[in-house]
C-alpha cells in the first residue's frame, strides 16, 4: 500500500498535499541553457489557439505578429527558488511538475542529452527536497521536440517511441535518488479532441484523422509502458502513474438513449486507463475501430509489454461533470467548460469566475468511486481548480471564489476517503501559482495561490504575491484536510 489508512474519519496520515504546474505553462526562457523547441511554442494565443491546438497546423514558422504564450511562462526557470519557497511555507507535501523534453533533447534524436538541462531539474528537485517536497513528475506534459513533429510527425511515427525510452531512461537515471513518483503522459486521452497539442499530431485531412490520432495513441500508451518498465527496473520503489482527464458525465434525461450516450462518452475516457492499468486493449474499442475501419498498428511484443508493465496509480484531473444529450433536436442549453465545452446542468450553479464554469463537487466523488470501482488501484487527483480574474489591491488579492471552489471538492474528496473507502495518494490543486491557461493561453484566467504580475501579453514586473488562499490552503495542509473553514 502507498498510504498509510486513515484512522476511519479523515484523510491518510501520509497524504500528499500539494499542487501543480507544468513546464510548458510556467517554465519560460524557451531559448536558454540549450533547450529546443517545443511544439507547444508554436501554439498562439488569440482566436487560432483551439484550431491549432486540433492539429490545423499551417507550417512549423513563427508568425512575428503573434504571441506565443508557452515562451514566456511565469519565468519559473529563473523563480524557481522563490516560488518553492513559498509552496514550502504553505506546507506542500508533493508538487507535481514536468520536464520539458527539449531541455534535455532539445530535438529529441540527439545522441548525448544537454546537461545545461539535466542540471536545472536536478536543482530543482533539490530545492524541493530542501522544503520536504516530494516531487511528482509528469515525463512529457503537452511538450514534446518541434524537431519530433517536423521530421517524424510526432507520437505518428513508431520512431518516436525509441527517443522517448533514451529520454526516459536518461532521466530516471539522473533523478533515482531525486524522484519517486512519475506520470508518463498529461492528459492521454485528450489526443482525441487536441491531436497536435496532445502529440505532436498535424492533421493531414478530415479523412485521415482518426486512423492518425489513434496510430499517435497507440504508440504513447506502448510509450508509457516502456517507461514503466524502465522505471521499476532502475529502482523497484518508483511508482508510476498514468494521467487522464477526468470528470464523470451525467445523462440529460433520463431517456435510454441519454443514458447510453453519457455511458459511451465515460467509457470513451476510461479507454487509455483501461490499456494502461489492466494491459490490454478493450472489447469494446476493439470492436468500435473494427467498424470504423481503423487499423491499430500491434508491432513485435506491443501486448507483451503492455500485459506486463501496467501502472502503479491512476491520476487525473478534475474540473467538472459533464452532461450530454442523445437528441441534437432537444432543448439543451450549451455551458462553458475546462477545455471543452458541455451542456449546462441546471442542477449546477455557476462558478463565480469570469470563464462561468459550472461547481460539482459531488461529481468528483462519483468520479473517484468510478475510477476505483473500475481498476482497483490508488488514485491522485493531479489537478483540480478553477480560473478567475484576480486584482490586485494594495498588495493583496480576495480570492474567496477560489477558496468556496476548492473547499466544496476537498469535502467530497474527504467523503470518498472516509464514507466510500476510495485509495487517495494525494491532490494537487491546478496551478497552485498563477501561469499560462491552458485553454486559453491568458495569465488573466488565474488559478494559483500566489499571484504573479504578468498580463496576456507576459509584460510585468513578475513580482510573486500570497492571495487570501495561500493562507487558507496552507491551514488546511497543516491540519491535514481536517479544517477546512
Amino acid at each position: 500500500m502507498i498510504n498509510k489508512k486513515s484512522n476511519g474519519n479523515s484523510f491518510p496520515k501520509n497524504f500528499l498535499w500539494g499542487g501543480a504546474i507544468a513546464a510548458n505553462q510556467c517554465e519560460g526562457a524557451w531559448n536558454i541553457g540549450g533547450r529546443g523547441m517545443g511544439h507547444v511554442d508554436l501554439v498562439p494565443q488569440g482566436c487560432n489557439r483551439f484550431s491549432v491546438m486540433m492539429g490545423n497546423l499551417e507550417n512549423f514558422n513563427d508568425k512575428k505578429d503573434i504571441y506565443y504564450p508557452s515562451r514566456t511562462g511565469i519565468d519559473f526557470y529563473h523563480h524557481y527558488k522563490e516560488d518553492i519557497a513559498l509552496f514550502g511555507e504553505m506546507g506542500f507535501k508533493v508538487l507535481r511538475m514536468s520536464i520539458s523534453w527539449s531541455r534535455i533533447f532539445p530535438n529529441g534524436d540527439e545522441e548525448e542529452p544537454n546537461e545545461e538541462g539535466l542540471q536545472f531539474y536536478e536543482d530543482v528537485f533539490k530545492e524541493c527536497h530542501k522544503y520536504g517536497i516530494e516531487p511528482l513528475v509528469t515525463m512529457t506534459h503537452y511538450d514534446i521536440p518541434l524537431h519530433l513533429v517536423k521530421e517524424y510527425q510526432g507520437w505518428e511515427s513508431r520512431k518516436t517511441i525509441e527517443f522517448f525510452k533514451k529520454y526516459v531512461r536518461t532521466i530516471l537515471m539522473r533523478y533515482k535518488d531525486l524522484v519517486k513518483y512519475w506520470l508518463t503522459f498529461n492528459e492521454i486521452n485528450c489526443i482525441t479532441a487536441l491531436p497536435y497539442f496532445a502529440a505532436g499530431v498535424v492533421v493531414r485531412s478530415e479523412e485521415e484523422k482518426l486512423q492518425q490520432i489513434y496510430i499517435a495513441a497507440h504508440h504513447e500508451m506502448i510509450a508509457s509502458a516502456w517507461a514503466t518498465k524502465i522505471a521499476h527496473e532502475i529502482n523497484s520503489k518508483n511508482k508510476i502513474g498514468c494521467m487522464l482527464a477526468g470528470g464523470i458525465t451525467y445523462p440529460y434525461t433520463c431517456a435510454p438513449q441519454d443514458i447510453w450516450q453519457a455511458y459511451e462518452t465515460d467509457r470513451n475516457n476510461y479507454f487509455f486507463a483501461d490499456v494502461l492499468a489492466r494491459g490490454y486493449y478493450p472489447i469494446y474499442k476493439l470492436k468500435e475501430l473494427e467498424h470504423k475501419k481503423i487499423i491499430i498498428p500491434f508491432k513485435n511484443d506491443d501486448k507483451k509489454i503492455l500485459r506486463e508493465n501496467t501502472v502503479d496509480f491512476i491520476s487525473f484531473s478534475y474540473y467538472s461533470s459533464h452532461l450530454t444529450c442523445a437528441d441534437p433536436n432537444a432543448y439543451a442549453e450549451k455551458g462553458e467548460g475546462n477545455m471543452f465545452p458541455t451542456l449546462r446542468n441546471p442542477y449546477l450553479k455557476e462558478k463565480e469566475s469570469a470563464w462561468k464554469w459550472q461547481t460539482d463537487g459531488l461529481g468528483l466523488r462519483a468520479t473517484l468511486n468510478a475510477f476505483y470501482d473500475r481498476y482497483q488501484k490508488p488514485l491522485f487527483i493531479a489537478e483540480n481548480g478553477v480560473g478567475g480574474i484576480d486584482e490586485l489591491e494594495n498588495g493583496e488579492i480576495h480570492d474567496e471564489y477560489h477558496i468556496r471552489y476548492i473547499k466544496e471538492h476537498l469535502h467530497n474528496l474527504k467523503d470518498a476517503i472516509v464514507l466510500d473507502g476510495v485509495e487517495v495518494m494525494g491532490y494537487t490543486s491546478w496551478g497552485c501559482i498563477d501561469l499560462v491557461s491552458a485553454s486559453t493561453g491568458q495569465m488573466k484566467k488565474r488559478y494559483g495561490f500566489i499571484y504573479v504580475d504578468a498580463n496576456d501579453q507576459g509584460e510585468g514586473t513578475f513580482k510573486r504575491y500570497k492571495k487570501d488562499s495561500f493562507y487558507w490552503y496552507k491551514k488546511v495542509i497543516a491540519s491535514n484536510g481536517e479544517d477546512l473553514d
